[in-house]
């Protein structure tokens, strides 16, 4: 309260200036809850009570201790697999509630159809017996549900945890060891996670949820949860039973692909997680930062384009996220949205605003368009991980040609000084912190694949001539000046894979930069060209 009318009595006196910007803010209580320890280990002891009520049942009966024995070392056999193999679920509290979560509505989801095939007795099952009822819902068991859902949100391998570690507590549901619903479960819960590996359309999650509900079928008609034509029951079969069956494992797969895909969007928004889905809608040139970038910072915006292109093959080519480097390199630099003019591309009529200005003023500006590119992407609620993005695509470089332009004035002032003989007045100072950008430097891959497209691209537009053999040598050089500098050390981008970056970005700058033919103006019959007949002839 106090630092507000401070601030206020400082713009009066025009001290300060009344432009507020956004910024991300940190709060340590908010810290504690996402990574701290108590918090962690209180979501895991309040899962894992509830995970096993579920699954024990009723307490009174024969070996029930011995029961709650195996399904506790089950639990913790799962909780030490996060702990071992997924560090980045592990140490974010909210991510490892949502996977141990999901495992715990899983298990309640199938406890509930298998509840239903005890108690509801629909008018078309009238004439079926208990068995056949039985059939009939085990086959609505969602057995991909959890795994399909985790494999989207959370990748491919926890969808494949979460498959394991659910059908082992579906399977110990009404006592013992369920062997057939154990396997069903842990196959069609194989398919759920693999088919949705790479879901970037919402019809994807149905055409999983059809793959899941055909194996579903598949399975039970093998193991004999379905049809009714193998064994002794060969003589009961009916072609009705068969179509009802085939619509309950059909209606159990799609059915989960539904839930999953109207409930994506909540836990997307309570977890923070941007899924390839939500990155495609991003992806939409028509945002009003785009669509504002196009009339006032028409260079930048082609800039943007074109880092695009190249942060997004070589984000394929690693095995990144593809989707994700290409719609946070439409946005990295947003920021030069309010003052554009000072930036070489935006430069109209061959105007440069920075003739009158010192360097170190040149410098504030470029370097301030990161923070105002937060600004922007906070008042319009972009995602996290384009913030991120915009906050670290320069790292902790330096403005070079600024800091170059400032070491020369003081070289000259030194030397008009020694001319005139005057040797008491020492020059201003120049500070390499004036001209270099605050950080934090990349730490992911993606991150960093866009801090090298961002240098690439620029720096290829000073080529005079451009030929195969400096577009190699440009990448080469600008990579290894980006590790001498220590720019890359705090993402996980492994020597091998920034090989295949380089290579990538050189493939993609050939094509960008491609020369064209000359062709030769027309000639019309006179043995003139068409320009020189129609220029106006002087005597």
């Amino acid at each position: 309260m106090f630092s507000f009318f401070t601030r206020q009595r400082l713009i009066r006196r025009g001290l300060a200036s009344a432009k507020w910007r956004r910024r991300l803010r940190q709060s340590e209580w908010l810290d504690s809850l996402k990574c701290g320890g108590l918090a962690r280990w209180t979501v895991i002891g309040g899962l894992a009570l509830v995970l096993v009520s579920l699954v024990s049942g009723d307490c009174a009966q024969p070996e029930a201790a011995q029961r709650l024995l195996v399904e506790f070392f089950v639990y913790v056999l799962a909780v030490a697999l996060v702990w071992m193999n997924h560090r980045s679920v592990w140490s974010d509290n909210g991510r490892l509630f949502l996977l141990l979560g999901t495992l715990v509505g899983h298990v309640w989801a199938v406890r509930c159809v298998a509840a239903g095939a005890q108690e509801a007795v629909a008018p078309a099952f009238a004439e079926w017996t208990g068995a056949d009822r039985q059939q009939f819902w085990s086959l609505m068991v969602p057995y991909a549900l959890g795994p399909m859902l985790i494999s989207v949100l959370l990748g491919q391998r926890l969808g494949i945890v979460l498959a394991i570690f659910g059908s082992l507590f579906g399977a110990m549901l009404n006592g013992g060891l369920d062997a057939r619903f154990l396997v069903i479960s842990l196959l069609c819960g194989f398919v759920g996670a693999l088919t949705t590996r790479d879901v970037r359309r919402r019809t994807d999650l149905l055409w999983a949820g059809t793959l899941v509900g055909g194996a579903t079928l598949v399975l039970g008609l093998l193991l004999g949860r379905a049809g009714g034509f193998l064994g002794e029951q060969s003589a009961l079969f009916s072609w009705d039973k068969l179509a009802w069956q085939c619509g309950a494992a059909f209606g159990g797969g799609i059915g989960g692909a539904l839930l999953i895909s109207g409930i994506l969007p909540v836990l997307e928004g309570v977890f923070r997680i941007t899924t390839p889905i939500t990155w495609l809608e991003l992806a939409d040139l028509n945002h009003p930062l785009l669509k504002r970038m196009t009339l006032e910072a028409p260079g930048s915006y082609h800039h943007s384009l074109m880092v695009a292109q190249l942060a997004e093959a070589a984000a394929e080519a690693v095995g990144a996220n593809a989707a994700m480097a290409r719609v946070c390199s439409y946005f990295h630099d947003v920021g030069k949205l309010v003052k554009p003019e000072y930036f070489v591309e935006n430069a109209r009529h061959g105007r440069n605003a920075h003739e009158d200005l010192a360097p170190t003023m040149s410098a504030l500006i470029i370097i301030a368009h990161v923070k105002e590119g937060v600004d922007l992407a906070l008042k319009h609620r972009l995602n996290r991980e384009i913030i991120d993005v915009i906050q670290q695509h320069h790292g902790a470089s330096t403005v070079y040609f600024f800091y170059r332009k400032a070491l020369e004035q003081q070289e000259a002032w030194r030397a008009a000084a020694l001319a005139e003989g005057e040797h008491d007045e020492e020059p201003p100072e120049v500070r390499e912190e004036s001209f270099r950008y605050r950080g934090p430097r990349p730490q992911t891959r993606e991150c960093a694949i866009i801090s090298l497209a961002d240098s690439v691209e620029s720096a290829s537009r000073s080529l005079d001539k451009v030929t195969p053999h400096k577009i190699d040598q440009l990448v080469e050089e600008l990579i290894q000046k980006r590790l001498a500098q220590g720019e890359l050390k705090e993402c996980d981008l492994r020597l091998s894979e920034l090989t295949e970056v380089g290579e990538s970005f050189k493939r993609t700058l050939r094509s960008m930069l491609h020369t064209r033919i000359a062709y030769p103006k027309p000639v019309s019959s006179s043995g003139r060209s068409s320009r020189e007949e129609r220029a106006p002839v002087r005597g």
